[in-house]
């Protein structure tokens, strides 16, 4: 099963925290200097805020998979939006490490 995952970079993490949590009604799953998480069921996203020194706004967006085995499938579904695919192995984003492939929407939005 996929997971939708949204990274939004923020000016105040902690006034973004307060606001998540209580919007979401629970608390985050994971909390780091410069980043906290929620891996929600309903809706089924990762949503992550960051301070990290992007513009604030929507960092990335992405599909989260829940094995490798799915990764050729999602891979294929990438190529066919016709936008330059970048892969990377073992990549660390937000204190993980997995594969990931990246495209740039037509808004300029990886």
């Amino acid at each position: 099963m996929k997971r939708f995952h949204v990274n939004k970079s923020v000016n105040d993490l902690s006034e973004s925290i307060r606001f998540y949590a209580a919007l979401f009604a629970t608390e985050r799953t994971v909390r780091k200097d410069d980043c906290a998480k929620w891996m929600l069921e309903d809706p089924r996203i990762n949503f992550a805020n960051s301070r990290r020194g992007y513009a604030v706004g929507v960092n990335h967006l992405g599909i989260l998979v829940d094995s490798g085995v799915e990764l050729p499938s999602m891979r294929n579904q990438l190529t066919r939006t016709d936008s330059a695919l970048v892969e990377q192995v073992s990549a660390a984003c937000c204190y993980a490490h997995s594969d990931k492939y990246w495209i740039t929407d037509p808004s300029g939005i990886a």
